[in-house]
């Protein structure tokens, strides 16, 4: 009998369609609703991106999973209430539900492991909404980086990645192509509570570090040092091939995948083994020409009043002849127009970044501090270089002309709109929101882990970050080191909240409120409730 792998996760969703994607143990012919696709194939693996159209909005459409005539989902003896998709309105001022977050390790083995990474924030938000209507789950999940670590694997995968070859080889415990990859998709996406999570919210995914290699594209000096290892051009092909089929796909509307290149010539191989062609692409968009890169993963999502522009922040950044930017040029210019204007059609605009626009002071000064050290002469360059890749220091305030051109666009765009400007992400394993204070401010609304630990001294440190004495002692260093003076400023509305987290905006034609709620063991429970304006 045919089964599923993986799957279904409901991905792209608007008013009138819908895409389903799955990975099946076998080719054949999915069909969800009325609606079928065939499977492409990579490398062995098989996947289908089902697009479903012709939907009335504003209604709930309950689904099953058919592969070759076959019902492969719900799966047997399910105890989950049936995998909905409910459109949207066409009206502006439905309300919105956004929940978003980032950093979820795979669930270990080991007992003692399993204590330290703590609760899952999406299995609780799971066994909420299995008790509640449909209309109370939310309208997007945006997962904001390392929904898989690559280089930190469990018990479990090493335990597989030691059938496979020889772990005492370089890259030892990490993993090393494209077939390794899908199994870390497969430990992380089957826990039953958010396997039917994905069925039935819709998800939009960005990568961070993670999901490559921790500090992956952190300087020139960094990607030089990788490239001289023997097995990190495999690795990088096979990280990106795997993000294109596994995460990417699934961001695009019906009408962006009908004009992506790319997947209309996967599925002309009808079923032949597209791997080669995609690590060929991959090799490309691990590479930039000038200042150029070869492929943008950033996209635009609407709901209702809000639109939602997911920024990458980790694969577009241009690193090569002294030059550091987080985006190209050209990704760059499609993000102002992506907001230019919007304001009088959208009541919130959202950036998602996996990387936090505005850090803690003290950390925002340290970063600016270490990159202007950087471009010195000798061993001061070369002691801030290690200095920058041992302390993460890859955030936007890395990238001083991108924080800088950023920083404007965003308070230009708050301020032609009377709704809200707000930047997500993730990435530094704890939580809080911070404002500019700017007559029309902008809101840095910040959301890790989902699960996973932090080290013992992660909590004074970053209390520290935040201490007006020392923000103002880290800012006076910066500028008489030769800083230039930023052109925001911020203070701390609320957090740094530590734990497990999950975040979510409750947007409105004038409102908009924002939650942090903590994981337990089968439950949410709430840290903070704040509006926005």
């Amino acid at each position: 009998m045919p089964n599923l792998v993986l799957g279904p996760l409901l991905r792209h969703v608007d008013d009138n369609s819908a895409t389903v994607w799955v990975e099946t143990d076998r080719p054949g012919t999915v069909r969800v609703l009325d609606a079928e696709a065939t499977t492409f194939q990579v490398a062995g693996h098989h996947y289908a991106l089902v697009v479903i159209s012709g939907l009335t909005p504003d209604t709930e459409h309950e689904y099953q999973v058919h592969l070759d005539g076959e019902a492969v989902w719900p799966q047997a003896g399910s105890a989950y209430p049936p995998s909905v998709i409910r459109t949207l309105p066409t009206h502006s001022d439905h309300p919105v539900r956004v929940s978003f977050g980032s950093c979820r390790f795979a669930q270990p083995e080991d007992a003692q492991r399993r204590a330290k990474v703590g609760y899952c924030a999406l299995s609780a938000l799971a066994n909420r909404l299995i008790t509640q209507p449909v209309r109370e789950r939310p309208e997007a999940l945006l997962l904001l980086g390392d929904q898989i670590y690559a280089d930190e694997t469990t018990d479990r995968t090493q335990q597989y990645l030691k059938q496979r070859r020889d772990l005492s080889q370089p890259p030892g415990v990490e993993v090393a192509d494209f077939e390794e990859y899908t199994q870390l998709y497969r430990e992380s996406w089957t826990e039953p509570e958010v396997r039917w999570l994905f069925s039935t919210v819709p998800t939009s995914m960005i990568f961070d570090d993670h999901d490559v290699r921790d500090d992956w594209n952190t300087s020139e000096i960094w990607r030089q040092e990788m490239a001289a290892k023997p097995w990190w051009a495999k690795r990088a092909r096979g990280a990106l091939a795997s993000y294109w089929v596994y995460q990417h796909l699934g961001n695009l509307a019906p009408t962006a995948l009908a004009k992506d290149e790319l997947y209309q010539q996967v599925l002309a191989l009808h079923g032949a083994d597209a791997q080669e062609l995609l690590e060929s692409h991959a090799a490309r968009w691990d590479t930039e020409i000038g200042e150029h890169k070869h492929a943008q993963w950033s996209y635009c999502r609407d709901f209702g009043p809000v639109r939602l522009l997911m920024v990458d922040s980790r694969a577009g950044r241009i690193l090569t002849g002294g030059r550091r930017k987080m985006l190209d040029d050209e990704e760059f210019a499609w993000l102002t127009a992506q907001l230019d204007g919007a304001g009088s059609e959208y009541r919130h605009l959202l950036v998602g970044s996996s990387l936090p626009w505005l850090l803690p002071p003290v950390i925002h000064h340290l970063q600016a501090r270490n990159e202007h050290a950087a471009h010195r002469p000798g061993w001061r360059g070369r002691l801030a270089e290690r200095i920058r890749q041992a302390g993460d220091f890859d955030h936007w305030a890395s990238f001083r002309e991108s924080f800088d051109q950023l920083s404007r666009l965003l308070h230009q765009t708050a301020a032609k709109t009377d709704g809200t400007v707000a930047v997500l992400s993730g990435d530094v394993h704890h939580s809080y929101v911070a404002r500019t204070t700017e007559q029309a401010p902008v809101h840095q609304l910040t959301c890790s882990p989902l699960r996973n630990a932090e080290p013992d001294l992660f909590k004074p440190a970053l209390r520290l970050a935040w201490w007006h004495p020392l923000t103002a002692l880290s800012h006076a260093w910066a500028r008489l080191s030769g800083v230039p003076a930023q052109p925001t400023h911020w203070t701390k509305i609320t957090g740094p909240h530590f734990g497990n987290l999950l975040a979510t905006l409750n947007l409105t034609a004038t409102e908009a409120t924002l939650t942090f709620e903590r994981a337990s063991e089968t439950s949410l429970t709430e840290v903070c409730r704040l509006p926005l304006r």
